[in-house]
């Protein structure tokens, strides 16, 4: 089967194609395991942690990708739920325990034993990935292949972090950065809390108009002033500096929601200006964002059938990989990005932007 794989880590500076085209042979699904055929696959921002190490692959090479829409074309032993032919979805939960704690209340993104899709297992950019039957997500026939990937991490980590921020109609809530999932929890918070205006920060302008399009009350740069303060804030970029200037938004009593697996660290050093009185005093809060349990994705994608939620975004052929990451790296965004793996399922894909 094709595939794009990592073959070793390194920063996007030294390697500007980290991901190598491969010839693999295709998987076999073991006991109470699906074979997928993929049909789409989502590009997150999580691929350049572990590209640049910030959350590495235990084992290379990998096949990267954790946004995946695929049919079933096989299954193994012990399969009860999934049928062949059926349209599921795979997000970056991939395993957990089952029985410690956090499993058996529902928080399996906190369990000792969670295993990630595209990094402790192969994922979807390739032709073919075998996935937990358990951890697979039935895709409402209303969505597309390329509509539905993005929906698999950036939506439903959205819907996370926007119940985490404790949000309720009518309060402000600011957004720093404007990508795959800033531009859904938007989407989502004008259908659930209609009264509630929406502050966007972002140091792309082509971010800050995106956003004012879907409906932001303001839009400015990361270290602008908002004419009003926050009630939350959820940050969803990858460095340190907009934390830092987004608690100084928030009013008192307010949370801000950091939603990142890893964050890069040239400007960690940012951190040093945090100042309690200005930026924690107040009973000001700051909260973690664990990815997403297999409840809030199965939320979110009924929500989003449900609701007319769909994102935006740019497709691109598996073997542009590269290109998709490396605009993503560089903050070339407007929604999403989704690689079309394979014909069938549902269509609906857009024409790639060009590069």
């Amino acid at each position: 089967m094709k595939a794009m794989i990592l073959p070793k880590l390194g920063s996007f500076k030294d390697n500007p194609q980290p991901l190598e085209s491969a010839d693999l042979p295709k998987p076999s699904p073991g006991p109470g395991e699906a074979l997928l055929r993929v049909l789409a696959c989502g590009v997150c921002h999580t691929e350049l942690d572990e590209i640049e190490g910030r959350t590495p692959p235990p084992e290379l090479p990998v096949v990267l990708g954790h946004q995946v829409v695929g049919e079933v074309a096989e299954l193994g032993k012990d399969c009860k739920r999934l049928k062949k032919g059926q349209r599921v979805g795979v997000a970056w939960i991939y395993h957990a325990c089952g029985e410690c704690e956090y499993c058996s209340s529902g928080q399996e993104n906190l369990c000792p034993d969670f295993q990630a899709t595209g990094r402790d297992a192969n994922g979807g950019y390739a032709e073919y990935m075998t996935v937990p039957e358990d951890f697979a997500y039935a895709i409402p026939d209303v969505l597309a292949d390329a509509e539905a990937a993005p929906l698999l991490c950036a939506g439903a980590i959205g819907y996370r972090s926007v119940r985490l921020a404790n949000l309720a109609d009518g309060q402000n809530l600011g957004l720093t950065g404007f990508g795959g999932a800033g531009h859904l929890v938007i989407k989502m918070v004008r259908h659930k809390f209609p009264n509630t205006k929406v502050y966007v920060y972002a140091r792309n302008p082509d971010e800050r108009a995106f956003a004012l399009e879907l409906g932001a009350t303001w839009a400015g740069d990361t270290t602008d002033a908002a004419p009003e303060k926050m009630d939350a804030i959820i940050d969803t970029t990858p460095v340190w500096k907009p934390v830092v200037e987004a608690l100084k938004e928030l009013k008192p009593g307010g949370r801000l929601v950091i939603n990142a697996i890893r964050k890069e660290q040239d400007d960690q050093h940012y951190l040093e200006k945090i100042q309690y009185e200005n930026h924690l005093w107040m009973e000001r809060e700051i909260k973690s964002v664990a990815n997403v349990t297999r409840r809030d994705v199965s939320e979110f994608l009924q929500l989003a059938a449900q609701a007319g939620i769909r994102p935006d975004y740019q497709e691109f052929p598996l073997e542009e990989a590269n290109r998709a990451l490396h605009e993503l790296k560089n903050q070339k965004i407007r929604g999403a990005k989704v690689l079309r793996v394979a014909v069938g399922g549902r269509q609906g894909f857009r024409e790639s932007l060009p590069g």
